[in-house]
């Protein structure tokens, strides 16, 4: 078929777009490797002494004990006032240290609503260009911390990268649906969480302590994460504006054409462009789409509904769980270097995300996704019950092993790169950018919110946490198999006329509901 023709132009674009989500996963795993190096830097750029920083060292790393009430001292009795200090040197160290990493959080929350405004007001082109210098900013903060206060720098910088983030969270998933054809929407829209996860890996791999994770080069380490920014906003230069943009929102038909053409190449463009035109006609019988109206009319409610669910799936799953379990479990299993073990389960993710761009063209998007979430509730059980047996029998922590590598896979077939391109799939171009922002913003919210709370779940459901995971995988399994129907080669008139079909079944009666929801939740 010729509209699925593969061109240079349109490779060197997609990568060009990729690289701020390797930006963005490289953002979101750099600052743990050096954690115990920062964290002693913290302490002696606040001038604390050496011993007490031994003792907040030992606190902060292992979050999960209680407080000192004493500072190590080698040679003296501690006084009251002693561990006074300490207690209050610990506090403050953990605060900034918490700040560090959840600074990057609230950033992307906030920015995540104005992705899609700014991409419609400058083009999703400049929009990258003008984010990418939060980027450098930030990156440039973090790579000089080391040389003044560390602590204010990286907040600063960790905050700028955060808003960077929030910003390509929606432009990027936004750009490359909007230039991929229809035939390749999918396979090219699970790229972004590809990126994504290849960015963590390579920053696992880069802050080992031989690499950059130490106390000489740690800087450098955070201050890399500019660097796919200056090459990003170089290969801006040579990509076309969106031809959708351009036609639908500028009227600039004869661009558009040219888009196309740099972008299919010899191919026919005559189907994109009856598609645009199409979709301008309806744009241009609608008002202007605001959040509110989202939920408010009737016929966008059950679309942006349908897109927050996923993407309350993809971070309430206990993906990030796994991640702060693995290390533990891998210890217990005797595995002398844990590090090497958690970059194993990176490795896992970046190959499964990578096998997933080959699935969702052929299995469809709806199929992979429930069965992703299928095996990841069957392997949230078993990590369960690994953890809890784990004192029993000793192999247990095989069968945990085994379970984590797993679930990751299973999550990055289908719940991880899944929700953010069927938004902008679910959407015509008048509501597109705002349906983007809301669902950017609530994946950014919860990854904050579990971020925030899963030590205390997990604390308070010790290792029966991953049962509770198990049960919330199962409903949003339920919900994706009877409300989420399949977008796979659909164009954006027909995916919404299956919501228009789905919020029809109300009127009929129930027998013929039923027939009719499941022959087109099984559309292919």
């Amino acid at each position: 078929m010729t509209e699925d023709k593969i061109t240079g132009t349109l490779v060197l674009t997609v990568f060009t777009a990729t690289l701020s989500s390797f930006q963005f996963g490289y953002d979101i795993g750099v600052i743990n490797a050096p954690q115990e190096i920062i964290i002693s830097h913290y302490a002696y750029v606040l001038g604390i002494p050496l011993d007490d920083r031994k003792a907040i060292n030992n606190y902060t790393i292992n979050s999960t004990k209680e407080l000192p009430t004493t500072p190590c001292l080698m040679d003296s009795i501690p006084t009251p006032l002693a561990e006074e200090e300490t207690t209050a040197s610990s506090n403050l160290v953990t605060m900034l240290w918490s700040l560090s990493v959840s600074s990057f959080a609230i950033g992307g929350m906030i920015a995540s609503f104005f992705g899609g405004w700014l991409g419609d007001r400058i083009g999703r082109v400049k929009a990258m260009l003008v984010a990418n210098i939060l980027s450098l900013a930030g990156a440039l903060l973090m790579g000089f911390s080391k040389l003044g206060p560390s602590h204010i720098l990286i907040i600063s910088g960790r905050s700028l990268s955060g808003l960077y983030c929030g910003l390509i969270s929606g432009l990027v998933p936004m750009y490359i649906g909007e230039i991929a054809p229809t035939t390749l929407r999918g396979a090219l829209g699970t790229l972004h969480q590809l990126a994504i996860v290849t960015g963590i890996l390579i920053s696992q791999i880069v802050g080992l302590n031989f690499i950059l994770g130490n106390h000489e080069r740690w800087h450098i380490l955070l201050g890399l994460s500019g660097v796919p920014a200056i090459i990003q906003s170089l290969l801006l230069l040579f990509c076309p504006e969106s031809p959708r943009y351009l036609y639908i929102k500028l009227d600039e038909e004869v661009k558009a054409k040219k888009s196309l053409k740099r972008l299919r190449g010899d191919a026919d463009i005559t189907k994109d462009i009856t598609e645009m035109r199409k979709e301008k006609e309806e744009a241009s019988s609608e008002q202007v789409v605001s959040i509110i109206q989202l939920f408010t009319n009737s016929s966008y409610r059950q679309p942006i509904l349908v897109a927050l669910m996923l993407h309350l799936a993809q971070q309430f799953s206990g993906i990030n769980g796994i991640f702060y379990y693995s290390t533990s479990i891998f210890q217990t299993a005797g595995i002398s270097q844990p590090v090497y073990a958690t970059i194993g389960v990176g490795t896992i993710n970046t190959i499964f995300t990578a096998v997933s761009v080959f699935l969702v063209e052929k299995a469809g998007r709806r199929s992979l996704f429930l069965i992703g979430m299928s095996g990841m509730f069957v392997c949230a059980i078993f990590m369960s019950l690994g953890l809890v047996l784990l004192n029993k029998l000793a192999w247990m922590s095989y069968v945990s092993m085994v379970a984590i590598f797993l679930f990751v896979s299973f999550f990055e077939i289908g719940p991880g790169p899944i929700p953010w391109f069927m938004v902008a799939e679910f959407f015509s171009q008048g509501p597109r950018t705002a349906a983007l922002a809301i669902a950017a913003f609530s994946n950014w919210a919860c990854n904050f919110i579990i971020a925030l709370c899963f030590q205390y779940v997990a604390k308070f459901c010790g290792p029966y946490v991953f049962f509770l995971f198990a049960g919330v995988i199962l409903a949003f399994t339920l919900f994706t198999f009877f409300k989420v129907p399949e977008t796979k080669g659909k164009s954006f008139e027909e995916i919404a006329a299956e919501f228009q079909k789905k919020r029809g079944l109300a009127q009929k009666p129930k027998a013929t509901v039923e027939m009719e929801f499941l022959g087109a939740t099984e559309t292919v």
